[in-house]
């Protein structure tokens, strides 16, 4: 199959741009395990550039188990692809909507963790998962933002569901669900009642998992997470003014690993 690729531009480095519209036609199967790229010279004519970004994007593709060299024929497409990295791409979202999402994502994580630690749960657990709710009402009553603590809360009750391909799940969004929860944190501090409402969800959740309720525990962490999503629908435009824009850059501006 030939590929007809587009010319790069300045913007992000050109081996960059190379490397990723090379890797794309990997990923999404036009160019299969064991076919050849095109050579280097066809490269440097399709993308408008130079030997050496050529080479540098292709070194990128090799540093990332995409490709392979073979002395005098050429570099190949790996005939064993690596999995693939997850990648979030937001930023062409608002930072309103982009919070919206990813709390749509904790909604259908955290309802099934909260169901299985309810099932898989001991007096240790119950034990951190209170201790968690405690030291969020504490950061809250001294005036703080809870945010440390109300990540803690949550991964006490993943640490109960026992489930490993879960707990590195939500590590991996970890650094996605933090900033999300300083929007909603932030959002939530300013009004009485948010703040008290979400108290009231913890609480919830808390007791269905002691109760061992894997449906009451689940409706609780899904109720938790829709009402979050209903309160930065409702939150004041002047909050997106000033910190909820801020603090939701990151999620906009969409993170890669």
């Amino acid at each position: 199959m030939t590929q007809n690729f587009t010319p790069v531009s300045s913007g992000a480095r050109l081996s960059d741009q190379v490397a990723e519209q090379l890797a794309t036609e990997i990923k999404q199967g036009r160019l299969m395990p064991g076919d050849k790229l095109p050579t280097e010279a066809r490269l440097v004519e399709q993308f408008e550039v130079s030997r050496t970004v050529v080479r540098e994007a292709v070194s990128r593709l090799k540093s990332l188990g995409l490709v392979d060299s073979r002395q005098g024929s050429g570099v190949f497409v790996s005939q064993q692809l690596p999995f693939a990295p997850l990648n979030f791409e937001a930023r062409h979202a608002a930072s309103q909507e982009a919070v919206v999402q990813m709390v749509e994502v904790r909604r259908a994580l955290e309802a099934e963790v909260a169901a299985l630690a309810a099932m898989r749960r001991n007096a240790s657990d119950i034990g951190a998962i209170r201790q968690a709710v405690t030291a969020l009402d504490t950061a809250v009553k001294s005036g703080g933002n809870g945010v440390a603590e109300d990540v803690k809360f949550h991964r006490a009750i993943a640490d109960a569901a026992r489930n490993p391909f879960l707990i590195q799940t939500l590590e991996y969004l970890g650094q996605f669900l933090h900033g999300a929860t300083q929007v909603t944190r932030a959002n939530e501090a300013r009004r009485v009642d948010f703040a008290a409402e979400v108290q009231g969800e913890h609480q919830a959740i808390l007791k269905a998992v002691e109760a061992g309720d894997a449906e009451g525990a689940r409706q609780a962490a899904a109720r938790h997470m829709g009402n979050a999503i209903t309160r930065i629908q409702s939150a004041d435009p002047a909050f997106w003014l000033q910190e909820g824009e801020r603090l939701a850059q990151p999620l906009v501006k969409g993170l890669r690993v």
